[in-house]
């Protein structure tokens, strides 16, 4: 049986269909993840899903432990992971309400996050030219389209800090990059789970048009909430479709991403990063 996990915004993990619903909690070497995890079978794969910012929407996109919540992915058997999000739109044609599956990234955090396992004595430099996982992405644009959604396939997620939104000027200045969309956390869970050797793939809704599109318009948290609500729906539709079409054996690189990554002599490997990576990259240890 496949094993998915899913991140993303409280309420998914009451999708119609799913069995055996459980909360799981679990301990990792870099604390504690956003909240309890949730599983469940839906046909059959197991799903396990987390809210991103811990239910009640708790944490800042700075303040999520991006290396728990991936780390305890990995420990709940997960191999390929869906990240559903609210993004602002750079583009006309990416209409308020409408699916990205985006594809690239630019990193616009102030390294305030962890974004690594690594360090501790322990020194490896993961290939990213390519973020996301093309195979992953394929089966969410088939599932998106099959719910009927309106989907763009491809594109550039800017990730910013946070908590404020993107000034006019940065807005302006992210749409000359020719960027398509523009959020606060893919870019981080993407990183972590590269190292993981977790497939990652993004459903990315369009909440809003950023501030660049009218100069007298603003983005409110009001606005993407009522957009959010209404696309709910959409998105476990499009999470159903998917996870039945998502194969368990995997065919694509992420899954020895790490074969080669580690750079650091074996025999100055400290003991206790030994061990806090032995899940992740300890077979190349």
């Amino acid at each position: 049986m496949a094993t998915i996990g899913v991140i993303g915004g409280s309420g998914l993990y009451e999708m119609e269909g799913l069995l055996n619903v459980n909360e799981v909690s679990v301990t990792t070497p870099f604390g504690d993840p956003s909240d309890k995890y949730i599983t469940g079978t839906l046909g059959d794969v197991q799903l396990v899903f987390l809210p991103r910012h811990g239910r009640g929407h708790r944490f800042l996109p700075s303040e999520v432990n991006y290396r728990a919540n991936i780390y305890g992915m990995k420990q709940l058997g997960v191999e390929q992971i869906i990240s559903v999000s609210a993004v602002g739109s750079l583009k006309e044609e990416i209409v308020p309400g409408h699916i990205v599956i985006p594809d690239q990234f630019i990193d616009r955090t102030k390294g305030v996050r962890k974004d690594t396992f690594f360090g501790n004595g322990v020194v490896a430099h993961a290939g990213f030219a390519d973020p996301v996982c093309a195979r992953l992405s394929d089966t969410l644009e088939a599932a998106a389209r099959t719910a009927g959604a309106t989907v763009h396939r491809g594109g550039t997620y800017i990730c910013m800090e946070g908590p404020a939104f993107s000034t006019r000027a940065e807005s302006f200045m992210y749409r000359d990059l020719e960027a398509a969309v523009i959020g606060m956390t893919n870019l981080t869970e993407a990183k972590l789970a590269r190292e993981a050797e977790i497939c990652y793939g993004i459903i990315a809704l369009s909440t809003d048009y950023d501030c660049w599109h009218n100069s007298h318009e603003d983005v409110t948290v009001e606005a993407i909430i009522k957009i959010i609500h209404q696309n709910v729906a959409m998105a476990k539709n499009i999470i159903r479709h998917a996870v039945g079409n998502i194969a368990a054996e995997r065919s694509c690189p992420c899954a020895t991403a790490m074969q080669y990554a580690v750079i650091t002599d074996r025999k100055v490997i400290p003991a206790k990063a030994r061990e806090d990576l032995a899940l992740l990259v300890g077979k190349y240890l």
